[in-house]
């Protein structure tokens, strides 16, 4: 799908994206939370688009936790949130096993306890250990997981059992920085069997996105329409590839895992459709960069630029550009010699606007063959500003 798939290139909104889109589908983890604590200003920019009209609902491929868990966090951060506000990817998984099983079938659950009882609500029978010829494995992911758990789980796909996963994120962020996530440990069972897992119910695959539409529908509201979903979050290989596979527009935010030389870089299934620092960008504006000139992109006062293998961002006044662009030679100077960097090298960038243009010139670049990993990109700060 990633070689066929075409972006349409970063957007802009008719007003805030609250107003403009009428569900917001957050991912948790790097987004709203990280372990126990909110991310900043999560709950400034959800709290501004729900007052922009935006209903707000959780998506997240953590297969431990259970709803009211999970909306209980929430809450102790000032937020009003309610259980059915929030799809995981164990009841996704647990879904999805019943498209491949039947009811009563034997099922080796590596997981939380979120897992086995959402697995067990749809007339599964769970299974402890190998020696009880389970006919699936489905493997989540829960901190106090072992070695003898997944050991089991690659006895009994060895055994002939189909192998399920939550999701497939290898990365988790926590309080303390970026742990071991779900996707790292499925590795460690496809290396002991050689077995790729059947399916994963998680992101990057759009399911649970269609399915948070449904059941946010089963509690007495119009199915809203994918064009007026927005699945906001922080990993482009897993939140924004979902979106895409799914037809959706997607923000990604820098909270969590993605930063701006993985955005520069993306290929085209990962690339967002908006880009924030954080969830304050609901309750925003924005504006798309425009094409100005041969391998060049403007986003308010600032420039990008591709020249002799480096991307260079500059900020220019209304004089300076309109003098730099009089002439378009493709070099990095302009008509009257004004250079269009001052910001190569060393020199950090704190503008989403110079992050926002630049991911414009490098997507165009790439899709015309160029390869932008050995290029000379712009470094950026760690937090950036409208």
């Amino acid at each position: 799908m990633s070689e066929q798939f075409v972006h349409p290139g970063l957007k802009s909104s008719d007003g805030s994206l609250a107003s403009h889109y009428d569900l917001g589908l957050l991912d948790l983890d790097g987004v709203v939370y990280r372990g126990k604590d909110p991310v900043e200003n999560a709950v400034e920019g959800i709290s501004a688009a729900v007052t922009d009209g935006m209903n707000i609902s959780y998506t997240t491929n953590n297969s431990s936790r259970d709803q009211k868990t999970v909306a209980a966090q929430i809450a102790s951060f000032g937020l009003t949130v309610t259980p059915e506000q929030i799809i995981t990817s164990s009841i996704a998984a647990a879904r999805m096993l019943s498209h491949h099983l039947p009811k009563g079938s034997r099922v080796l659950c590596i997981g939380a306890e979120h897992l086995r009882t959402e697995v067990r609500k749809l007339g599964f029978t769970l299974v402890d250990d190998v020696t009880e010829k389970p006919q699936a494995v489905i493997q989540g992911w829960h901190p106090q997981i072992t070695w003898q758990e997944l050991a089991q789980a690659a006895f009994a796909v060895e055994a002939g059992a189909q192998y399920f996963v939550t999701n497939r994120d290898l990365t988790i962020p926590r309080e303390y920085g970026i742990a071991p996530g779900s996707g790292s440990l499925v590795r460690a069972v496809i290396t002991a069997t050689g077995v790729e897992p059947v399916a994963s119910a998680g992101k990057p695959e759009a399911a649970m996105y269609d399915e948070m539409r449904s059941m946010y529908a089963d509690e007495g509201y119009d199915l809203v329409p994918t064009e007026l979903s927005l699945p906001v979050g922080d990993r482009l290989d897993t939140d924004i590839e979902a979106a895409n596979r799914g037809g959706y527009d997607s923000l990604v935010v820098l909270t969590g895992v993605a930063d701006p030389r993985q955005l520069m870089l993306a290929e085209p299934l990962q690339r967002p459709t908006y880009i924030s620092q954080d969830l304050r960008g609901l309750a925003q504006t924005h504006h798309a960069p425009e094409h100005v000139g041969e391998n060049r992109y403007r986003l308010g006062s600032m420039v990008a630029q591709y020249s002799q293998g480096s991307l260079i961002v500059a900020s220019l006044d209304s004089a300076q550009w309109h003098d730099a662009i009089s002439t378009d030679t493709g070099s990095s100077e302009g008509a009257d010699g004004v250079r269009l960097s001052t910001s190569a090298g060393n020199v950090a960038l704190h503008s989403l606007d110079a992050l926002r243009a630049a991911c414009a010139l490098s997507w165009s670049l790439a899709d015309r063959g160029i390869d932008m990993s050995s290029a000379n990109l712009p470094h950026f700060a760690s937090v950036l500003d409208e």
